[in-house]
């Protein structure tokens, strides 16, 4: 058709006046297909079962890759790799990864050219950014983007602690035993200023409780009248005055044998006897005595032989016999006594129930507070020569704290206050922003003296504690 004006065909046929349009670049688009459910049948699939090479209606199958000695078209773009995840099927393996590689389009119209399915997001060179899936229920498969997770022991639990470079919890050295964990909570009980250490002078002792001007006075009035009857029987041949000193020197020693011996006994009278206060009208800083049910705080002990969990005040003491040729347990071990050998007693804060009121009240007797315990003490081991080999716990025991078990009379003896246990508790009431508190005394409480009983006043500093053998009595589980 011979014509001045430039004219082109169309794809349907017809002739059009100008010049054909020049083929316009386009851009990569980002598309998301799902993924067909097939129920398990991979024929069922449609598009999908080519990528396997699986005939479906007759039709040839295509595999999935670079299609090369294609004709090439002006401003064509190179196809992101598609990176699919693994298919479940039902005679096949069970995961594959098909990756297609760059596609170029040859010279076709926009409804015959090949269609691809770009998944996520693209890198700065335009390429997608590759993501793994995992199997999925049903045949489907889903794709999941962001850091992979670390990987977890073989138990599938998440375990607490520092991980590896793989991501799995890093392993310590060594094994866990008993001695082990021994060490752990003596180290965690010497180490933790929660924790009080009670020391020996701690106890009662009618020596220490004596006031030392009076026993140095009384000690020097026997010197003299001793020197003074002395010298009177000598020069007029009297023994009045000597025999009356002598009296008098027995009747204090008796007096003085006395309350060493049952000193302790009454002071627990005393305790006992001591009102109970109903802490719902006590006032602040009021001496009180308060009997309860004991609860744990935040840092519960263990006692150190017996393993007697969620307690509030343990202690451990080691006694050994002298005879005439046996080892001193202590430099001022006598003969023919038992002597302290090695002690531990601990004690933390703890709540107690009120009786009376049913009012719950914090008694403050650890971070180093000033405590004098009562608590009574049970045998638990009597070790002979004869003997000593058939307790390997009391052995290792005593390994454990370095201590020798050669030929020796021992008896260890251990008292707790554990979780649940009925104690009496002598301090002072503290409120402090609705929270009560019982806290140590500043100044000591006297007994006083027991004129019927010939017991000389004692005193009884910071938080009492009194509390009978637990281990023959039932506790209130709380």
């Amino acid at each position: 058709m011979g014509s001045r004006f430039p004219s082109h065909q169309l794809s349907n046929g017809l002739y059009v006046s100008g010049r054909p349009e020049q083929p316009k670049e386009k851009t990569p688009t980002m598309s998301s297909v799902a993924m067909p459910y097939t129920g398990g049948d991979i024929k069922r699939s449609g598009e999908l079962g080519k990528m396997f090479d699986i005939p479906m209606d007759g039709s040839k199958s295509r595999k999935s890759g670079p299609i090369s000695n294609a004709p090439s078209r002006t401003g064509s773009f190179a196809g992101a790799a598609s990176h699919s995840g693994p298919i479940m099927q039902n005679a096949a393996a069970r995961s594959a990864y098909i990756t297609s590689g760059n596609v170029s389009t040859g010279g076709m119209s926009a409804s015959a050219s090949m269609k691809k399915t770009n998944s996520g997001p693209l890198n700065k060179h335009g390429e997608p950014v590759k993501k793994s899936s995992g199997p999925q229920s049903g045949g489907v498969t889903r794709q999941n983007s962001g850091p992979i997770p670390p990987v977890l022991p073989t138990t599938g639990l998440i375990t607490s602690g520092p991980l590896n470079s793989s991501g799995a919890p890093r392993k310590v050295s060594g094994q866990l035993d008993s001695t082990g964990s021994m060490k752990s909570h003596s180290s965690f009980v010497a180490h933790n200023p929660a924790v009080t250490t009670l020391s020996l002078d701690d106890e009662y002792s009618f020596r220490r409780n004596f006031p030392k001007p009076i026993l140095w006075s009384v000690i020097l009035i026997f010197v003299m009248g001793f020197i003074a009857g002395g010298f009177i029987l000598g020069a007029v041949r009297n023994a009045i005055l000597l025999i009356v000193v002598v009296i008098l020197f027995g009747a204090v020693a008796a007096l003085f044998t006395w309350n060493s011996c049952f000193g302790r006994k009454a002071i627990v009278g005393f305790i006992s006897r001591y009102p109970d206060a109903e802490l719902r009208t006590a006032k602040n800083g009021q001496f009180v005595k308060v009997s309860g049910v004991v609860t744990c705080g935040n840092v519960p002990l263990e006692s150190s032989f017996q393993k007697v969990p969620r307690c509030v005040y343990t202690s451990t003491s080691l006694y050994e016999y002298r005879g005439w040729d046996s080892k001193a347990a202590n430099p001022k071990h006598r003969r023919f006594t038992w002597g302290l050998r090695a002690a531990e007693r601990h004690v933390v804060d703890f709540y107690i129930s009120d009786f009376q009121s049913g009012l719950r009240a914090l008694v403050k007797t650890g971070y180093g507070a000033r405590v004098t315990p009562y608590v009574d003490d049970s045998v638990v081991i009597d070790v002979n020569p004869a003997n000593k080999d058939m307790s390997p716990e009391f052995l290792r025991w005593l390994g454990e704290r370095k201590l020798s078990s050669d030929d020796r009379i021992m008896q260890l003896k251990e008292g707790y206050i554990k979780e649940g246990s009925t104690v009496s508790v002598m301090g002072v009431v503290q409120r402090n922003d609705n929270v009560l508190m019982i806290v140590p005394p500043p100044e000591p409480l006297t007994t006083g003296c027991q004129w019927a009983k010939c017991i000389f006043p004692a005193s009884l500093e910071g938080i009492v504690l009194r509390c009978e053998d637990t281990s023959k009595i039932d506790v209130i589980p709380v």
